[in-house]
């Protein structure tokens, strides 16, 4: 009996060695690939996080992986010796599913690394500026998701309808500067309080959603979109979110004055008053910055830039057909337009770099088989300095020469400029962030 009982034993004891290496062994193969797509990242200039982004404690973390699981984008956390770790941190556009996921809260999203520090406006508490009566909401803010936006823009609106003593009058109660997913949140808030409002966008409404950087919008848990009701969206496209936003504004009867600019914001008293691109002067007691980061699209300041041939942003590519075309950046969204666009016409990327950095690895796969396959003339380290109604210049680093080539269309990516300027203009105070904790609690 002592001896059948110790080979018993002997054999538990034996199978859970083989487990336990097991596991082991399984551990330090994922550890092992996790630190090589590190290196990768770090190659392919994707390491460094460029926004909202995790920040992970690891002596509060257990290595559960609830994190990696939680993450819709994939590959912007791994383990690595036991222990969680960024790896593509600049495709990261701050979820926060690993941050509600982590069991033993190890992880707080923060905007700027201890390097490099990331321009934000004063806000308080209730999103107020040091500019009392101006508020800001959503990406300007530092949230640039769908669901913390919209949560931020109703947030803010809250915040006006209580601080408002009196409502109503001649001027508006709130001014509402843009119309993404802050600044319609923001609007059927200030409905729902029966706040005299105006929203205000520089483009069509069409516009900001489709300026999304991402040609898929996901999210990971129900928003709730105020006087519209509970939305959940997976995988969904830029136009079904654009339906909802309609769908939002009509039921409630809102309209938004869209193609309007505003240029200036001065206070004249206790009121005010706002000058637009159009001419308008309008006043109102509280104002509301629902803008993004980027501001308008950073322009090149060629000749021939003015020319209508010229644009920042694509929206139909499907529309453009047999058309000589060129495409100017070298992030993702130059290269998903080169891609569109190569479907139907003649296309050349330009960009001014010898190799592409921060951009997605699928990103940079279909493009090298578009450029085998014929279909994108790809132009390294060349700089568009001329445009003319049937023509472009582009200048040759290399050489110091020019190339002119064919020319339908011209599309810029070359980024946004931060409303820098026109924020200190109000007298709003911007602060340079690093590692700054935007969201603290669950």
């Amino acid at each position: 009996m002592l001896v059948e009982q110790f080979i018993i034993y002997g054999i538990v004891f034996l199978l859970c060695l083989v487990v336990v290496y097991v596991y082991l062994s399984k551990q330090k193969t994922i550890s092992n690939t996790t630190a090589a797509k590190i290196v990768q990242a770090k190659a392919d200039g994707i390491y460094e996080p460029v926004s909202l982004h995790p920040f992970i404690d690891l002596g509060t973390c257990i290595k559960s992986g609830a994190c990696i699981e939680a993450c819709p984008e994939k590959d912007i956390i791994g383990i690595v010796n036991g222990r969680a770790a960024l790896v593509n941190a600049s495709e990261c556009v701050g979820h926060g599913a690993c941050f509600h996921a982590c069991p033993v809260e190890a992880i707080s999203l923060v905007i700027g690394t201890e390097k490099r520090g990331v321009d934000l406006p004063h806000l308080n508490e209730s999103y107020e500026t040091n500019v009392q009566g101006v508020y800001i909401a959503g990406e300007l803010g530092g949230m640039g998701l769908i669901k913390n936006s919209v949560e931020q823009g109703e947030a803010a609106m809250n915040s006006i309808a209580k601080a408002l003593t009196h409502k109503g009058g001649h001027s508006y109660d709130v001014i509402i500067v843009g119309a993404g997913p802050a600044g319609i949140s923001a609007t059927l808030t200030a409905k729902k309080h029966g706040l005299k409002f105006l929203t205000l966008e520089q483009d069509s409404l069409g516009g900001t959603v489709f300026n999304f950087p991402r040609s898929k919008v996901v999210m990971t848990a129900p928003m709730n979109l105020p006087l519209y009701g509970k939305v959940k969206l997976f995988n969904t496209s830029k136009a079904e979110l654009l339906d909802l936003w309609k769908a939002s504004l009509s039921k409630n009867d809102i309209k938004i004055q869209e193609y309007t600019k505003v240029e200036q914001i001065r206070l004249c008293g206790e009121e005010f008053h706002l000058t637009t691109n159009k001419g308008e002067e309008l006043v109102t007691k509280t104002v509301l910055l629902a803008i993004g980061r980027r501001g308008s699209p950073r322009k090149l300041g060629v000749a021939g830039e003015g020319l209508e041939k010229v644009a920042y942003r694509l929206l139909e590519p499907e529309l453009v057909v047999d058309q000589k075309v060129i495409v100017v950046g070298g992030g993702d969204s130059a290269i998903e337009a080169a891609l569109s666009l190569s479907a139907q016409n003649e296309v050349v990327l330009s960009y001014r770099s010898d190799a592409f950095a921060r951009v997605k690895a699928r990103n940079r796969e279909l493009l090298e088989e578009a450029v085998q396959a014929g279909k994108i003339n790809l132009k390294l380290k060349t700089n568009l300095v001329n445009i003319d109604q049937k023509l472009v210049t582009l200048a040759m680093q290399e050489t110091g020469g020019t190339e002119v080539l064919p020319n339908d269309l011209v599309y810029i990516f070359a980024g946004g400029e931060l409303p820098t300027q026109f924020l200190e203009k109000v007298g709003i105070q911007i602060m340079k962030r690093f590692g700054y904790t935007v969201k603290k609690h669950k």
